[in-house]
Formats: C-alpha cells, sequence, structure tokens
C-alpha cells in the first residue's frame, strides 16, 4: 500500500488501488493519478506492479484449482486470513483459503466514513436473532462480514486487546499456559506496529498490524474524557497499555485506520502473499460440510460458480468462519449434538453437545442521547473515546464499556426520537451473564441457524447497565460536554422499571457473537487447547467461536491473536 500522510488524498489512492486491482483502470492511469496525488514516480510503478501480479496470480490460482492441498481454511475474517497468510509464507506448502463472499476493494469497505452503511446489506450475512422476551419481544441483528476480511472489513475499526484477566481465565479452562495473558502479550508486541505513546513493556511497534489512536480527534471526544475524569474514572494515554491490567479507565480509542483508510486484515496478512503461487483465495465459494473418511477429516465440500465441488486437504481443515457459520459447519459435518443431528437425519460422526451453545454477545444500549447545537462532522469511526468501569466494586474485572459515538446510536425503537444534531454515550456490557444457543432448521447447509442470543436474559445483566445507563447519563450532562448540549433526549428521570424498559429497547449487538465452539477440557468443550476438535483427526477452529468466554471489548485483536496461535501451533 503506498504511505500518504495525508488523509483526503489517502482514500483517494485507496479507490484507485481497488480499481487497479479490479481491472477497473489500466496501469497508465493508475500511474499517472499517483504522480498527481504526490506519489513519487519509481513507488507508483513499483505498487501499481504489485497490484497487477497480485491480480494475475489469483486469477490464474483460480482457474485451475487443484484436487488437493495441504491446508485448507475455511473463513477469510480476523483469523483465518491470519492463518493462512501464515502458512503460506512457507513457500513449500499449499493453502486454500475459501471465503464465501467477494473482494473487499470496495469503496464502502475501505472508506472509514462509510462503514456503518455495510450493516444489513451486501457485505453482511445479516443474521437476527430469534424475537425475544428479554428484549421486550425484538428481533436483534447480528452483523457478520460476508466478504473478503470477514468482520474486520465492516466493523468500527477498533482495536481493543481484551483484559489480562480473560486469557488467564482461557488458560485456566484450556488448561495450557500459552494461552495466559504473558504469552498474549509477547504476541500482541511482536505483531503490532504502534503508533502511539512509547510502552516497551506492553506495546510493540515492528510488526505488521497498523494500530494507533484516533488522529487528531473531535474536540467532543477530549470533552468526553474530561466528564468521565470528574466522575472518578483515570484517563490514560493508551486504550489498551495498564489500562487493561486493572479496574479499567477511559482513553481515546486504538484504530485499525491509516491515512483515513481502513486496515483491514487481509492488508496485513493475505495482500503482501497473494502474489506467490502457494496461496489460492477464492471468494464466492460456499462451504457446505468438511469430507470425512472414518473420523478424520479429509477436505471440504463447498460450491462455486453454480457446482458443488469437493477439494481434500492432505494436512488439515481449519475452520474460521465465525461463531454462527463454524457451528452450522460443524453440525452439517456430523459435529454435534447426536440428538440435534439426528432431527434431519445427519450421520454423526462425533458426538459434541457443546457445539452451537454458550452462545455470548455484548449488547450495547442505544437509549442515551443529547441533541447538539448543531450535526457532528464524525471524524475517525465516530467512536473516538471509550472507558471500561465496574458496575459494583465486587467484580474482579470491569464489566461496562461506554462508548462515546458522534452522532445517533439508538435501535429501531429509540431511534424514533434521535434529531440530526444528536449525539450518544452508549453503555455496552462486556462480561455478559446471559448465554444463547443456535439450532439446525434444516438439513440443507444453505439454511441459516436459528439464533436464540437470549440478550439481557439473566437479571444480572439489566443490574448492571442500570448502572451503565445512570452513568452515561451523568457524563452527557456533565459541565465538560456542556458546549455541545443542548438538551437531553434520553434517558431523562427514567427509573425503575421504565429505566428496565428503555434498557430492552434500546438494546442491540454490538457483533461480537462468540464462544459457540469452546476451547476447554469439559464435556461442553468443542476444541482442545491445540484447537484441535475433539473426536475428529485433523480438523480445528481458529475464529471467536473458540472463546470460553468472551473477552472485555472488542472481539477484533483478539481473533487476531486466536489465528496467530493457530499459526504457531502449526508451523511448531
Amino acid at each position: 500500500m503506498i504511505p500518504t500522510n495525508r488523509s483526503l488524498d489517502g482514500q483517494k489512492l485507496t479507490l484507485l488501488e481497488a480499481q487497479l486491482m479490479e481491472g477497473e483502470i489500466q496501469r497508465p492511469t493508475f500511474v499517472e493519478a499517483a504522480l498527481s496525488l504526490g506519489v513519487p514516480s519509481a513507488t507508483a510503478t513499483t505498487e501499481a506492479d504489485r497490484y497487477l501480479a497480485i491480480a494475475s496470480n489469483q486469477s490464474q490460482l483460480r482457474a485451475s484449482l487443484k484436487k488437493n492441498y495441504d491446508y485448507i481454511v475455511v473463513g477469510s475474517g480476523a483469523s483465518g486470513s491470519v492463518v493462512a497468510g501464515r502458512l503460506a509464507q512457507n513457500p513449500a506448502t499449499q493453502v486454500l483459503l475459501l471465503e464465501d463472499g467477494g473482494s473487499d476493494l470496495k469503496p464502502e469497505i475501505l472508506m472509514t466514513v462509510l462503514w456503518f452503511t455495510n450493516e444489513g446489506r451486501k457485505f453482511d450475512w445479516s443474521f437476527n436473532a430469534e424475537r425475544s422476551a428479554s428484549v421486550n419481544g425484538r428481533s436483534i441483528h447480528q452483523a457478520m462480514g460476508r466478504v473478503l476480511g470477514g468482520g474486520s472489513s465492516i466493523n468500527g475499526m477498533v482495536w481493543a486487546r481484551g483484559h489480562k484477566n480473560d486469557f488467564d481465565y482461557w488458560a485456566k479452562e484450556a488448561g495450557d499456559s500459552a494461552w495466559d495473558y504473558n504469552h498474549i502479550l509477547e504476541i500482541y508486541k511482536r505483531i503490532e506496529a504502534w503508533q502511539g505513546p512509547a510502552d516497551p513493556s506492553r506495546r510493540g511497534t515492528g510488526g505488521n498490524v497498523f494500530v494507533q489512536p484516533a488522529p487528531d480527534p473531535h474536540p467532543i471526544a477530549h470533552a468526553f474524557l474530561q466528564g468521565t475524569a470528574a466522575y472518578g474514572i483515570a484517563t490514560f494515554d493508551d486504550q489498551n497499555g495498564v489500562l487493561l491490567e486493572g479496574d479499567g479507565g477511559a482513553a481515546i480509542t486504538n484504530v485499525r485506520i491509516r491515512d483515513g483508510r481502513r486496515r483491514n486484515i487481509p492488508a496485513d496478512y493475505l495482500y503482501p502473499v497473494m502474489h506467490q503461487p502457494n496461496l489460492t483465495v477464492l471468494t464466492g465459494a460456499h462451504v457446505r460440510r468438511i469430507t470425512f473418511e472414518d473420523a478424520t477429516a479429509t477436505g471440504v465440500e463447498f460450491e462455486y460458480q453454480g457446482e458443488k465441488r469437493t477439494i481434500r486437504a492432505s494436512a488439515e481443515v481449519i475452520l474460521s468462519a465465525g461463531a454462527i457459520n463454524t457451528p452450522g459447519i460443524l453440525m452439517h459435518s456430523g459435529i454435534g449434538d447426536r440428538s440435534e443431528l439426528g432431527r434431519f437425519g445427519i450421520s454423526t460422526v462425533s458426538h459434541r453437545p457443546g457445539v452451537g451453545q454458550n452462545l455470548q454477545d455484548h449488547p450495547i444500549i442505544g437509549s442515551a442521547m443529547w441533541e447538539g447545537h448543531e450535526p457532528i462532522a464524525g471524524r475517525n469511526n465516530s467512536a473516538e473515546a471509550n472507558f471500561l468501569t465496574k458496575s459494583s466494586p465486587d467484580l474482579s474485572t470491569p464489566d461496562l464499556h461506554c462508548w462515546h459515538i458522534e452522532g445517533p446510536y439508538a435501535s429501531e425503537v429509540t431511534g424514533k426520537l434521535a434529531v440530526p444534531a444528536t449525539w450518544s454515550i452508549s453503555p455496552g456490557l462486556v462480561r455478559p451473564e446471559s448465554r444463547g444457543f443456535l439450532r439446525l432448521q434444516s438439513a440443507d447447509p444453505r439454511k441459516a441457524l436459528a439464533i436464540h442470543a437470549n440478550m439481557l436474559s439473566d437479571p444480572r445483566d439489566i443490574a448492571a447497565l442500570r448502572v451503565g445507563m445512570k452513568l452515561c447519563r451523568e457524563i452527557g450532562n456533565s459541565e465538560a460536554l456542556r458546549p455541545f448540549r443542548k438538551r437531553e433526549i434520553l434517558p431523562g428521570d427514567a427509573d425503575g422499571e421504565a429505566l428496565d424498559a428503555l434498557i430492552r429497547d434500546g438494546a442491540m449487538s454490538m457483533h461480537h457473537p462468540t464462544c459457540t465452539a469452546k476451547m476447554g477440557t469439559d464435556d461442553m468443550s468443542v476444541v482442545d487447547s491445540k484447537l484441535c476438535v475433539y473426536g475428529v483427526k485433523n480438523l480445528r477452529v481458529a475464529d471467536g467461536s473458540i472463546m470460553p468466554r468472551v473477552t472485555t471489548g472488542n472481539t477484533h485483536a483478539p481473533c487476531v491473536i486466536i489465528g496467530e496461535r493457530m499459526a504457531e501451533m502449526l508451523s511448531a
């Protein structure tokens, strides 16, 4: 990717690069346009040749698919792209990466200001949970990326590592210290190209994953931090430093944005190796099931260009299709609860009752909004400041993750009260007690699973969010935010049952479904500490579904870590 320090020029170059890769413009046009933006001639021509080499190579590889690859990776999200990219670094290893969606080289994906427009549209699987009384009879939308890069191509570009206690808990559940915070911290330090305040004991600067505090944030973001400080929440200069080893705090958001454009995970892990002959990235490939001989995974059955195909894997198959699709593929392949599979005549390969169970997600409440004096022109991802805190001092780890959002952030119910100049402070619950589950609805792999999210079904979640709502209201009405505040829209003086109803009406998903094929040692675990699926050979899972418990914060960065852990184990 051509470097530039100018956000607008960076966005223009993003579109040029996408057009060149997609064959919409020719090399001379690209070079001429890049030169007009101040890119040195040698750099422009080198980059043009690199993009064309990638496009030509992948076109040839897709046109002549092999019958057998060493590894088949299913899903190109934050974990799958890491696994495929790391495996392909060994030129002797043949890797096939299967992605149901299409190219990520689209303006809606690459341009940061457009990220929110992807929800519920062509780059989103557009899953919806079953209606539930716990959210006042509503169906909660579950966004998941259906495009190269998966969620990393449509998310809010937040880089939130997870709390120290998260990984220590994973290690305990897995019975493997390689999952503890100390080991995970070293991976973060190795892969990050951190652009913020120096912290050598916690942050790395020489890696491939570009991360920075939101550059030049809107003044309201700093006012928000002043407001949190007035209520005893300490401010830190790094969202992912010491803050995530203690009781919480507030900070400017760490983002995956460079020169005004999104850095999804393929940009860092796939495109650098997609010119090689040993990595085939096949988009538009819908995986139906894993194929088996006895209890050994032999390959993948999928649909591509209107045909059903089967390709073998001589080493292993790695499922990285996400916490909703991975359990679906497992169940359609005969791995799951025997009685559940039997309802649809699916033969059991491995009886694992935990497949599709233990569903966890982060609810966020869009019921705290204010009218400003004029609309805010959002910068970066429009969520440039946030804080973690505890709903009760008895907790060992922060459970509330509250966000300042430079616009209206509301559900289909509460959004009816929003006005053009609305801004929001939304409490999210990052250590929920509620648990959901997934169920098959058909023997047809094309039929989506039924998602029983059960959001806010545990009374402890409502109790925590009452605290979060009241705290967000106090901060929104603080002296620090007075210059940006014309009036309070919600929640007003709502309390008791009225506040609970407002929480349920405003509940939305942070789009962090996880934990449906959890790592562990008990009977409900699906994978062991090496991410191998119990009861079969040559099949592993690497995505958010393997989390024993959802992390404290956005799940994008921990999913990259899951991919890196898988790559560590495969290379070993």
